[in-house]
């Protein structure tokens, strides 16, 4: 006998009810357990990096001894790169706290000119965004980079655990019973690894050339805490179309602020902008390759779900996650749609290299 219509629609219609229903439970475990898996993902991404360091020591000295001297090596680097950024934002704060009158009182006269203009939501500004406010976003800032000392502790006792059984976990992949998987997720692995040691190398390039740019331009420009801004824009590059945004509209203000006059405000806004444009448009796709080539959407998605589950550190390892994701689906056929579908295909990543 056959199914009822209303029936054949609920038996199709189930297997998605229950897949939407994984997927919301899985994303409220990860927002739940962030404290755990954040500092997680990190320590894979700082793994993959280490790793060829790690392994070419390794023919040398043994192992412990490696490690020990793979770990002296990221964390110098680490401790170098949050104290950049600790000292690059707590100067600014800085500055802003100390001349928190001045800013009011031009702060005051903007709103001023506005309500004069007719621009009715003047008083909504003068009410929550005022300088109280702008100086409370900075010193919560400087709190979440302080806080990120302890984040980082715990990623490095990750990492050194990790570089440990890197050799162990591709041995277990190796002697799987079910061969296919287990090969698939060990290429997969070291695809990942791969492509993500590329990513930061591109990143990191790009990131030091843009901070190198924006503190050459500041210092001609006469903008007051040229080195600060050169340094805010080299950290916040890490973070794709957000960062540059950010680190574009911060000198901004300070050049309103500074130099009173229109003209220079829009040079400053012009410059910092064509700045982050040629790097970001031209120089990084040339240099990426086809080999990082991913949708610019999932890219602003990744950036915005994993700021929203897990924080700052979700904003700086949400691509990489997206990267991760993406090259262990093409391992599968299965899954090798959502590649074909938010990847690039290959005649567009070979027209980006051109």
């Amino acid at each position: 006998m056959d199914e009822h219509p209303a029936e054949q629609s609920l038996g199709r219609g189930l297997p998605a009810l229950v897949g939407i229903c994984a997927v919301i439970l899985v994303i409220f475990f990860l927002y739940q357990t962030r404290p755990v898996f954040a500092p997680l993902a990190f320590a894979l991404l700082v793994i993959a990096i280490v790793w060829p360091i790690q392994r070419a020591l390794q023919t040398k000295v043994p192992k412990l001894v490696a490690l020990a001297l793979s770990m002296l090596v990221t964390f110098f680097i680490v401790t170098l790169f949050v104290s950049l950024i600790a000292w690059g934002f707590g100067r600014v704060a800085r500055y802003i706290i100390s001349d928190a009158a001045y800013f009011q009182a031009l702060y005051s006269v903007a709103v001023l000119w506005l309500e004069q203009h007719g621009i009715v939501v003047a008083s909504l500004w003068a009410e929550y965004f005022n300088m109280s406010w702008l100086i409370r976003i900075f010193q919560e800032l400087l709190g979440t980079i302080n806080s990120t000392l302890s984040f980082s502790v715990i990623v490095l006792i990750y990492v050194m655990l990790g570089l440990l059984e890197v050799d162990v976990v591709a041995r277990k992949l190796e002697t799987m019973k079910n061969q296919a998987v287990g090969q698939a997720l060990l290429t997969g692995a070291r695809e990942i690894a791969a492509k993500l040691r590329r990513y930061m190398a591109v990143r990191s390039f790009v990131s030091v050339a843009t901070g190198v740019l924006v503190w050459g331009f500041a210092s001609l420009a006469g903008l007051q805490l040229a080195a600060e801004w050169g340094v805010i824009a080299f950290a916040l590059n890490y973070i794709p179309f957000i960062g540059p945004f950010v680190a574009t509209v911060f000198p901004t203000l300070f050049a309103v602020a500074q130099f009173k006059s229109w003209e220079m405000v829009v040079l400053v806004f012009a410059c910092l902008n064509l700045i982050q444009f040629l790097i970001g448009s031209y120089l990084e796709p040339r240099i990426a390759g086809s080999a990082l080539a991913i949708s610019p959407f999932v890219v602003l998605f990744a950036v915005f779900f994993w700021t929203f589950l897990w924080g700052i550190s979700g904003t700086f390892i949400g691509v990489p996650i997206a990267i991760a994701m993406l090259t262990l689906c093409r391992q599968f056929p299965s899954s090798q749609w959502v590649v074909d579908l938010f990847g690039e295909t290959p005649d567009e990543a070979a027209r980006i290299t051109r």
